[in-house]
């Protein structure tokens, strides 16, 4: 992975303080970026204030960038994609479809704030289920990204995401149902 020459001098200017690197680093990227973070969030004014608190962690967080590891835009897209999800999980809740889709949970009756049980969920599934759903959900990678990293074919990746949620839905729903048993009935 053969870094840009000129970012590799914009960083090393950025590691020694130099805030104008920031500044020639944001005139070159904050448009794809930016346009990652509308992508996601569908709102101007927030996609703005999204990026500028990106590039803000782009400056703390320059300290930890490798390029052995990546080209930087693909660690400064990591840091908005990441950003702009941690954003909207605040803001709104979210669920996540088979087809693996987002929308907006418009039914505000149930509270899903309970994780206790989703370690363990997570642990009954098969090891390639628990890599797949670590690299998209608790990594961050693309379902591209992430299907390389595991050397397998995107339609396959695909296919053990869209497993994994359905293992751990159906999990999930006994669970509940052993919960909600329990307090009907009392553990005697």
């Amino acid at each position: 992975m053969a870094a840009d020459p000129k970012d590799t001098e914009f960083i090393n200017q950025l590691l020694n303080g130099d805030k104008n690197a920031l500044y020639l680093l944001y005139d070159k990227y904050s448009g794809a970026l930016y346009g990652v973070i509308l992508r996601m969030c569908r709102e101007e004014d927030l996609a703005k204030d999204l990026l500028q608190e990106s590039f803000i962690k782009i400056w703390q967080k320059i300290g930890s960038y490798d390029p052995k590891k990546g080209k930087f835009y693909t660690w400064a897209y990591r840091i908005a994609k990441n950003t702009t999800l941690n954003a909207l999980r605040k803001s709104t809740p979210l669920i996540q479809t088979e087809d693996l889709s987002v929308y907006e949970n418009e039914n505000t009756d149930l509270e899903v704030t309970d994780y206790s049980n989703l370690n363990g969920i997570l642990a009954e599934l098969e090891p390639h289920h628990q890599q797949a759903i670590d690299l998209v959900y608790f990594k961050g990678l693309t379902h591209q990204e992430a299907h390389k990293e595991m050397n397998v074919p995107l339609g396959s990746f695909k296919s053990y995401i869209r497993q994994a949620l359905m293992k751990m839905r159906e999990r999930r729903s006994e669970l509940s149902l052993l919960v909600l048993l329990t307090q009907v009935f009392g553990n005697g």
